[in-house]
Parts: structure tokens; sequence; C-alpha cells
């Protein structure tokens, strides 16, 4: 029932300017229709009840545009943008939707993706109120003038595996050298942690080369091609990559001990981000969106794998590369990176900082303070968010 609108996917970060925005102006114009049906159908929506997500979207490898499953007029509504539509590390959005908590805590969200950097590009230009993606582009955006903070932090690891094709011989960082290494888009948190991953072991950036190869079957087959040896993904493609036997787990950034391993100590990702002047005029919206997801959070930690799975639109966890079984097996395995309580953990802003710093994308001087806030976090577990 609800309404589709479907968006493109970007082929790639280096657009001209000219490019880029039209672009902006056509994904304005998506997401304003994908609003303005949600405002028009709350006659039908209350008729057919809660709509499935999947309903309004393709599977993990593609990119849709889908509206809220409910509406209630007397709420605010807010439109955010996902990072990855059905990537484990970004589930949370779309189950607070299916679990109900966002109009259990009076807002109406509009959930939208593309890809990370593109809904950096559609908060900045106000296209959306939220963005659900890594915390580091909070910082990144800060040496750019640009204030923008994390309201909600989701995960304390990246919940991505450096997956590597079976004769890459790759199974260390140190192994990086001369490899073609395969990540979401350039100038993505994927491609930021790859260079500290490599920076870490003593590589030189000019010692291996980064490619942008998307997610799901566009990046399955450039591995299959021999484009790259390995890639810095999540799953489901992990899983579809183990099933397939084309590539195995070389460094694990999915659980919060494999992160702790790889980069020394926990690498907060996934949270909410949304410019600070719209926050500080919209607190009791934020708040709203915040509970509903530390809700969530403490839903995902009381629950197990088979329980989120089977909350979740079935498109999600079950496709042509990826069987429910995987699924829920992988989420089983990587189910630690998830936070319980959506609060920043106590380093964790410090040791993105640092390796930002050592891939020489950050100066090292900025106000941390600035990029994140733990109190809406913290009044949701007085909202009740955590009974």
């Amino acid at each position: 029932m609800a309404s589709r609108v479907a968006i493109r996917r970007r082929q790639h970060l280096t657009t001209s300017p000219t490019t880029r925005k039209g672009k902006r102006t056509t994904m304005n114009r998506r997401i304003a229709l994908a609003a303005a049906a949600l405002l028009t159908a709350t006659p039908a929506l209350a008729a057919c009840g809660s709509s499935s997500p999947s309903s309004a979207s393709s599977n993990a490898f593609g990119a849709s545009v889908s509206a809220a499953p409910t509406y209630n007029a007397s709420f605010p509504t807010v439109k955010l943008m996902i990072g990855g539509w059905d990537k484990q590390i970004y589930l949370p959005y779309t189950l607070a939707q299916k679990l109900g908590f966002y109009q259990k805590y009076g807002v109406n969200v509009v959930l939208s993706t593309e890809g990370s950097v593109s809904a950096e590009d559609a908060l900045l230009a106000g296209d959306v109120q939220m963005s659900g993606a890594w915390y580091n582009h909070t910082i990144q955006l800060q040496d750019k003038g640009k204030s923008v903070e994390d309201v909600v932090q989701l995960s304390g690891a990246p919940g991505e595996r450096i997956m590597c094709g079976t004769n890459s011989g790759v199974h260390s960082p140190a192994d990086i050298k001369g490899k073609k290494m395969g990540v979401t888009d350039i100038g993505s948190g994927t491609d930021t942690l790859t260079q500290f991953i490599a920076a870490k072991a003593g590589i030189k950036r000019s010692d291996y080369k980064t490619i942008g190869v998307g997610a799901g079957a566009p990046a399955i087959a450039q591995l299959q091609r021999g484009n790259i040896d390995c890639m810095m993904t999540t799953q489901p493609t992990v899983g579809a990559l183990e099933s397939q036997g084309l590539a195995y787990s070389a460094i694990d950034l999915a659980t919060v001990q494999g992160a702790q391993a790889a980069i020394g100590d926990q690498w907060p990702a996934a949270g909410v981000l949304a410019k600070t002047d719209w926050v500080n005029s919209n607190k009791a919206t934020v708040q709203k969106v915040v509970d509903a997801l530390v809700a969530t959070m403490h839903w995902i930690h009381t629950h197990n794998a088979t329980d989120i799975a089977n909350a979740l639109p079935q498109s999600f966890v079950q496709n042509p590369l990826v069987t429910k079984a995987d699924y829920i097996k992988s989420l089983t395995q990587d189910y630690g990176q998830f936070l319980p309580d959506g609060l920043m953990p106590a380093s964790g802003a410090q040791n993105v900082l640092k390796s930002l710093v050592l891939v020489k994308v950050a100066t090292g001087n900025e106000d941390l303070s600035k990029t994140y806030t733990n109190d809406f976090a913290t009044q949701a577990a007085k909202d009740g968010a955590l009974n």
C-alpha cells in the first residue's frame, strides 16, 4: 500500500558540480514525492495497517524510498536517509519502523536510501533532516565548516569485514600491500577505514589501490572478474561471498572483539546524524526519534537473531544471494556490534579521530564535543525506552 519512489544509486563520488546539482534536484523531488504521498495516504494506510518497507523497495542489492507504514497527522514528520537499505549494520532504522516504535513515541519517519556518502549530501542539502550513517563523517564535516552531530549511536564496531578472494593471499593487514581493495565508494567510511587498517600496519597509501565497488551483486561481480583482490563489506554481502565460496573473512571489523583486535579499541560507526542548527530547533522531535531507536536497541538486546530476522521485512533477510538461515547465522555472529543504549562509547569518538588523523583526513584539532551528544539517549532511558 505504501507509495513507491525509486532513487538511482550513485555510480561514483567523483561527479562534476553540475552533475551533482542535477542529482540533488532529482533526489529532492523524489523524497518530496515520498513525503507528499505519505501525507495524502492516511485513509489507505489506516485501512491496511502497517505496510512492510519491502513492499516499497528492492532487495539488498537495489535502492529505494519507503514511506512510513502508518501516519498520524498530529505527529511531526522526519525524513531519514539510510546509508544502506538492508545492510545488517543499518537494520535498527527499519526494525524500529516494523516494531511500531516511531509511532509509539509520536513521530512519523519516512525512510529512504541511496548510499552513505549520498545520505550525507542529502542531509547537507536539506533534502532530509536526518542521516543514518557513520559517526566519522561528523568529524570530517567539521573540518569543512559544517556543523553536524550524531544524536544517537547504534553500533560500537564498523560491522564490516575485509573479505578476500580465495587466491588473494591476504590474511592480515600487512598482506594488503600490492592489492586492489574494494570499498563502497571513494571517500566513504569503508574507504577511510581501509586506509586506516593499512596505515596501522605500516603500509603506504601508494602501495595499494582502493576501488569503489558498491555492495551486493555489483561488488561480488568485481571480485569474480578479478578487478579487486578484497573488499570491505557487510552482511548480507559477506554471507553471499562465503556461501558461494568466493571469499573468506580476512579481517573482522564486524564484532566488538574483532574491531578491538584490528583497530585497538572500539570504533563506533552507525548512528543518526543531523545538522546542529536543526537539532537545536527541533529538540522535541529529535527526542522522539532517539526514543524510538533506543527502544529498538534494547529490543535487539532482549531478543535473538531469529526474532530480529522474523521482525524485519522478509526481502531483507532472504534474497537471490543469501538465505534466511545464512542471514540469521551471520547476525548471530556479528550481533555484538549493536549497542544496547544508544550512548557513544567512552573512548569511541577519540578512537575514530585518531584513525582519521593517521590517514590524513582530520587534523586532530577538531572539537569532538560538537560531533556527538549523549543527551538524547540519556533522556530516552528516562522516557522508558529501556524498559
